[in-house]
């Protein structure tokens, strides 16, 4: 007798929902790591580097749509309504914040600034959607911000006023996205990025037009430019555009921490830019911070679990 094959199993499935989370927020964070540093190695200038990064990302953003969704794809844009086309929008805002911020300050000052989104993303979810948020969290969020303060600290009076107040509007607009996002839950805003794409790519295309002309980059930056901009923008992009839908705002915001810590590595590994002994600390601070509360939060699962089974006395 021929045996009937067995149903492939989606292992997402078997996943709980703050798993999922976990995994598309820090997978998404991963991959994002060597934003700022390819950004530097490019070395566009402003207007150049927002068109080829809004154009490119929008094209990347489409592709894993039209993949995902398949004939669906419309549908999925017309679910999204207005929440989208507001989270498009703010999207825009951090993405010209977060170029511009590497343009005109070190790296290192930007991602201590954007590591402020948790801090702003709690305090938004709990004026917006009045979730309240556990002692832990909070604790954790004091805790990352103390080593990334750290890790940085020798950067953190050289960069320039430009460049900070744009990191500070790339945070703001980042943790207010995230919270939005969070107001419609099961709803993907992330086929809405392609739109955020678009906005930046037309803005800095008319300033290169309105300057003379829009130049082309030479071959080696120009790949580097299509690594960050059509592959690793788009994927780690659309990754954490997911967090929302399986954790809270301020935790999403958390968890970006990893590519701060991470990006530092990655300047170190490529620039040589070797971390102090502090920013060590930091950063075992960072990702000690982060292990232990995930752990944590799963035993608090794993026993909420046992106890809604009757497992538990």
């Amino acid at each position: 007798m021929i045996g009937v094959p067995a149903a492939r199993v989606n292992p997402l499935r078997t996943l709980s929902r703050r798993q999922q989370g976990l995994l598309f927020t820090g997978g998404g964070a991963l991959i994002m790591s060597p934003d700022a540093l390819l950004i530097k190695l490019a070395a566009l200038p402003d207007a150049e580097i927002l068109m080829w990064r809004g154009f490119l990302s929008a094209l990347g953003f489409l592709l894993i749509a039209v993949v995902r969704h398949g004939r669906g794809t419309l549908g999925v844009y017309r679910r999204c309504g207005g929440t989208g086309i507001a989270v498009a929008l703010l999207f825009s805002l951090t993405t010209c914040g977060f170029v511009l911020g590497n343009q005109y300050t070190k790296a290192g000052n930007v991602l201590m600034i954007l590591a402020a989104s948790p801090l702003i993303a709690a305090l938004l979810s709990r004026l917006i959607l009045g979730e309240r948020l556990p002692r832990r969290t909070w604790l954790a969020i004091g805790a990352c911000m103390l080593g990334i303060g750290m890790i940085v600290i020798d950067d953190a009076g050289v960069g320039s006023w430009v460049g900070n107040g744009f990191a500070l509007m790339a945070a703001t607009t980042l943790a207010l996205n995230f919270t939005l996002c969070r107001r419609r839950p099961g709803v993907d805003m992330s086929p809405m990025l392609v739109f955020n794409g678009l906005i930046v790519g037309s803005g800095g295309a008319l300033v290169l037009l309105l300057g003379g002309g829009v130049p082309f980059p030479e071959l080696e930056r120009w790949l580097l430019v299509v690594l960050l901009c059509l592959v690793i923008v788009p994927a780690g992009v659309t990754l954490l555009q997911r967090g929302p839908l399986y954790l809270p705002a301020a935790e999403v915001g958390l968890l970006l921490l990893l590519e701060v810590v991470v990006g530092t590595l990655w300047a170190w590994w490529i620039l040589h830019e070797q971390p102090s002994p502090l920013a060590f600390v930091g950063g075992g601070l960072v990702l000690g911070t982060l292990v232990a509360k995930g752990l944590y939060d799963r035993r608090l699962e794993l026993r909420q679990r046992r106890l809604g089974a009757g497992l538990d006395p």
